[in-house]
């Protein structure tokens, strides 16, 4: 399967959200799957999953931690497989990657976007011409 990721230009904020994940899981199957170095052959899909989703996410720049965040990416099957491996993986974080988990300690302190809101100011800014997407047009 083709990384999600490499397809499309992904934002900082995505990018850290990804190797967040990619810790987590590999914490969770080191250590519930016995996997050496790579993930298990169920554990990829979900990383592959969630890589997508992260691209896909509206909010971008702006993206909340998920657990908090008003739109639901996942299926409700993924959502909860991911809910396992954050409860298990979450509190061992800080020893395994301690920079991760403070960044993502950091986003915990996010505003919490609403997802009217981020229409609306894209929608004032297409109207105006001022958004970002007419941004990146003009720029040679």
């Amino acid at each position: 399967m083709n990384n999600p990721s490499k397809t499309k230009r992904v934002e900082p904020r995505i990018r850290q959200e990804q190797r967040t994940i990619d810790a987590m899981l590999g914490i969770y199957c080191q250590d519930h799957h016995g996997g050496g170095r790579g993930l298990c052959d169920d554990c990829e899909p979900l990383r592959l999953y969630a890589h997508q989703r992260l691209v896909a996410c509206p909010f971008q720049v702006q993206k909340p931690v998920c657990n908090r965040c008003e739109v639901h990416c996942y299926s409700a099957l993924r959502r909860e497989q991911v809910r396992q491996v954050m409860r298990y993986a979450g509190p061992r974080m800080p020893l395994r990657h301690p920079w991760l988990a403070f960044l993502h300690m950091l986003d915990k302190l996010r505003r919490v976007p609403s997802l009217a809101q981020l229409r609306a100011r894209a929608k004032r800014g297409a109207a105006t011409g001022h958004g970002a997407r007419a941004e990146k047009q003009s720029k040679p």
